[in-house]
């Protein structure tokens, strides 16, 4: 029987593209995982804070709300504003989170005119995508 002999070469040349391959693979799996984590933990923090002011706002509705029953109204509460019309406003901050509440007594009860969550932001000044000379 005569002995065919076997070329390393083209294989060895084949399992290092492919050991270059799966190495590159790996590492942009764990980068992008790292990324989506660091993306989450970001998101988990701002809906957490956006959670306690909401919590905030509704302990504040509950007071306002007894306090109206009582015969009084929520104007007297710390923080809060009152305009020419007769809205209460109250604002909370948390972070750079703020939510603001306006309530105004109507009729049989209280109704909440507005409940808005801002944050604060300032455009990059770095970045001038309208190039002017």
């Amino acid at each position: 029987m005569k002995h065919v002999p076997i070329k390393l070469g083209p294989l060895a040349l084949l399992l290092t593209v492919i050991s270059i391959c799966m190495t590159t693979l790996g590492i942009l799996a764990f980068a992008t995982a790292r990324a989506d984590w660091n993306l989450a933990q970001k998101y988990a923090d701002t809906v957490g804070t956006r959670y306690a002011l909401e919590a905030q706002g509704q302990r504040f509705l509950r007071d306002a709300a007894e306090a109206w029953q009582e015969g009084s109204m929520p104007e007297g509460f710390a923080g809060t504003r009152t305009d020419e019309d007769g809205v209460v406003s109250k604002i909370f901050e948390e972070g750079e989170f703020s939510l603001r509440i306006e309530v105004v007594s109507e009729g049989g009860g209280l109704r909440v005119v507005s409940w808005r969550i801002n944050r604060e932001w300032e455009p990059d000044a770095e970045m001038d995508l309208w190039l002017t000379d």
